[in-house]
């Protein structure tokens, strides 16, 4: 149950469905200042946003806020599927993304979905937006260190490797001869030794750290 919170922060759409929405900003400001009274479980943030850009706006709420046990999960709407604020809101700590285009039930369905603590991206959809970045930088760019990572076992180096790949928790465990039950302890163990949300922050911290090329 999403409970009784559900701000569209930026959007004038209204949502059903058992949803309830809270609040509405037309700005940036407007919506850091509703989800901070408010208190949701999920925010629906356009990317795009006058005076404080959604960007900004959701880094500040989710560094920000003032319950840290129950920081809200926040989803960047876009116009386009591969827009260059979308990777700095996924590094910053969003669990995914929307197109504005969106259907009711699927809107519907990624707030859930988010709720219940997993990442709306499709890991191969993370991996082409991020490769699509790692493209961008500098080769002259020395990949960026995480302490957590030596804390990692070697079979949990290979899920995060694999899993940055684009493979799903299926492919994963076929991959490794694994079942699914084990594929998803595993993942869960690699997101609390790295301190991350989902594993779309994973597959981020991957290609950052340098774990996986772009294109590798």
């Amino acid at each position: 149950m999403i409970g009784d919170a559900l701000p569209v922060a930026g959007t004038g759409e209204g949502v059903d469905a058992g949803l309830d929405r809270v609040a509405v900003g037309v700005c940036g400001w407007q919506a850091v200042d509703a989800v901070f009274r408010t208190r949701p479980d999920v925010v629906l943030m356009d990317i795009r946003m006058p005076e404080l850009d959604g960007l900004e706006a959701a880094r500040r709420i989710l560094r920000d806020f003032p319950d840290e046990a129950a920081v809200p999960r926040v989803i960047m709407l876009t116009t386009f599927d591969l827009d260059e604020l979308v990777y700095e809101a996924l590094s910053a700590g969003a669990s995914g993304f929307l197109l504005k285009d969106v259907t009711p039930e699927h809107l519907v369905a990624a707030v859930r979905l988010v709720r219940t603590g997993d990442a709306l991206l499709a890991p191969a959809i993370t991996r082409r937006l991020v490769e699509r970045h790692a493209r961008r930088k500098p080769e002259a760019e020395p990949a960026a260190p995480h302490p957590g990572l030596a804390a990692l076992t070697p079979r949990e180096l290979d899920v995060l490797h694999l899993l940055a790949q684009g493979l799903s928790n299926t492919e994963l465990a076929a991959r490794l001869h694994l079942s699914e039950t084990t594929v998803k302890t595993h993942v869960s163990r690699i997101l609390g030794k790295l301190q991350l949300r989902d594993r779309v922050q994973a597959v981020v911290l991957a290609y950052e750290t340098g774990l996986v090329r772009a294109g590798g």
